[in-house]
């Protein structure tokens, strides 16, 4: 299954020329065999293609229909159709050598006239999937169930006040994680994009956080049961499209994952552009996950600082990939996670060569950010500044409090009998980002 379908120029593999190429089909700083802190490139970074984005986005916003005008959106065989889609997808999976690509269960088949005949239409093109995968390299990153486009789903599926939306929501993601098993899946990501609400005068709180705990509980139980290897994971996003967004930022969702007990059971994918809308930095949320324990997987895309919404573009901004890239690693690297391009090219790229040259740009942003993110590494001074601000906390007292083992009287005492009188220090800010520009 390695024909071309005619859907693209570019037929052939992407290759690495080198950063004085000026060749658009090739990638200046994307070598994916290339070592980099005793690891290949490829395997760092675990690049994975978006099948929403890449395939099923029409090119329409709030304002006008679309404008890409696929071949394979318009027909009255729709299972034909996603049998199409799924030749093309292979095809750039192949053209950009990707390790990995992701979907929801929407994604790739049409919805049918009932949950059986819409479970029937994943299964048939998850195996086109299997048969295609046996002489490709790409693998899947993560599956997800599409809980939030059908209007069914207005009021939330785990969260919804109707438990029979509960329960079809189950059913869906029952189906989907079976499939992202079958194909070997790393991951099963939920991503709650109605699980929250929009006025307190017609919501229970209490009842719709129970039944949230309850929902994430099963998939976990199901997990078990099936055998999935794999790590499940939530995707925290603020704001849209419910105006109280129940998995907000990392924070609140490690606090759901608390009420639940499944910190321990459960990690994060975490996206760009949602933590740019929850203001915060999207190193500040892979820093946070790590910190609590909960760090899984990546979303790269980036926001627009004049666009207050989700505007889900390709990664072009090598400063702001090399702090993130510098967390990742300090995390100690992705295990079953990656970097999955959830980016779209813009609704007036409607050649199909705009699909490739994202994704090569974006590759390469990434790739560059990675190796500046090593020479942080490497270099240990950014490292060095922290340990020694904390320094204190080393010594026989500081480790003391710490551990508990000085009560509030104990510490009192001392501070009066040593008559302590700290001076503040220095944060020493700009020498640090004058530091990390000298990476560059």
């Amino acid at each position: 299954m390695t024909g071309s379908t005619g859907f693209f120029a570019q037929t052939e593999p992407l290759r690495f020329a080198g950063t004085e190429s000026r060749d658009p089909f090739a990638f200046r700083w994307y070598d994916k065999d290339r070592v980099v802190l005793g690891k290949r490139m490829e395997d760092h970074l675990r690049f994975a293609v978006a099948y929403w984005h890449s395939f099923t986005w029409p090119g329409g916003d709030p304002f006008g229909g679309e404008t890409f005008l696929r071949p394979w959106m318009h027909g009255d065989d729709e299972l034909a159709l996603a049998r199409a889609k799924a030749d093309v997808a292979f095809e750039l999976f192949r053209i950009l050598d990707v390790p990995f690509f992701a979907f929801h269960d929407r994604d790739i088949a049409p919805e049918g006239r009932s949950l059986k005949e819409s479970n029937a239409n994943v299964r048939a093109i998850a195996d086109i999937f299997a048969r295609k995968m046996e002489t490709e390299k790409v693998r899947l990153l993560w599956g997800t169930a599409n809980l939030f486009s059908n209007r069914r789903f207005m009021s939330g599926a785990a969260t919804n006040p109707d438990p029979d939306v509960f329960a079809y929501s189950a059913a869906q993601v029952k189906n989907v994680m079976e499939v992202t098993h079958e194909l070997g899946g790393q991951n099963y990501v939920l991503w709650g994009g109605r699980e929250g609400y929009e006025t307190l005068l017609n919501t229970d709180l209490k009842r719709e956080l129970d039944q949230m705990g309850r929902f994430l509980n099963m998939v976990v139980e199901h997990k078990y049961k099936i055998g999935f290897k794999g790590t499940i994971l939530i995707e925290p996003k603020p704001q849209e499209p419910t105006k109280h967004q129940y998995d907000f930022d990392v924070g609140t969702v490690y606090g759901l994952l608390c009420r639940a007990g499944l910190e321990k059971e459960v990690k994060l994918n975490l996206e760009a552009n949602h933590a740019t809308l929850a203001g915060h930095s999207f190193e500040h949320e892979i820093a946070m996950a790590a910190a609590l324990g909960v760090f899984g997987s990546i979303d790269i895309n980036k926001g627009d600082a004049q666009s207050g919404w989700d505007t889900d573009q390709f990664p072009t901004n090598v400063e702001d990939t090399a702090l993130a890239m510098y967390e990742i690693l300090k995390a100690g690297g992705f295990t079953t996670g990656g970097l999955n391009f959830d980016a779209k090219v813009r609704r007036q790229s409607i050649d199909p060569e705009d699909l490739v040259l994202a994704h090569a740009g974006a590759m390469d942003v990434c790739a560059r950010a990675l190796l500046m993110a090593a020479k942080m590494v490497e270099d240990g001074a950014l490292k060095q500044a922290v340990e020694d601000r904390y320094a204190g906390w080393n010594s026989a007292e500081g480790k003391a409090m710490l551990h508990g083992e000085r009560s509030l009287e104990d510490i009192a005492a001392r501070v009066e009998a040593e008559n302590l009188d700290p001076q503040p220090r220095s944060g020493r800010q700009e020498r640090l980002e004058n530091l990390f520009t000298s990476y560059f």
